[in-house]
């Protein structure tokens, strides 16, 4: 299957557990790979044949923004269904790293993978 990559999109949102983490936004970041069957865009060179990666990113981060889980796990799951319930996707792999969360760490997260048919 081919793969269209949406990498590094960060979004600015409430998560966490701790009171602070209620009170602020934190930026988190995504790495998304889509499962999607590029043979057709590709001969017929047409952008409506095409994964629209962009109108997936925007409606992430809207998602996001507005969201205010308490967990990464929780956020991860949220986002997959969303995009395999409003895209033209057969199977999804998303890292959400939450930069900053331990100490002398880059990011921690999660990363998951769904199909179609787990999504059901």
């Amino acid at each position: 299957m081919d793969k269209v990559f949406i990498e590094a999109l960060e979004v600015d949102t409430v998560i966490g557990i701790h009171d602070w983490e209620r009170h602020i936004r934190q930026t988190l970041s995504f790495d998304i790979e889509l499962g999607f069957d590029n043979r057709v865009p590709a001969a017929s060179d047409q952008v409506a044949d095409t994964l629209d990666y962009d109108a997936i990113s925007r409606r992430i981060t809207a998602f996001v923004q507005q969201s205010q889980f308490g967990l990464v796990e929780t956020l991860a799951e949220r986002c997959a269904a969303l995009v395999l319930a409003e895209f033209n996707v057969r199977w999804l792999r998303l890292k959400l790293s939450k930069p900053g969360a331990v100490r002398n760490a880059r990011a921690v997260g999660v990363i998951i993978e769904r199909t179609q048919e787990s999504a059901g």
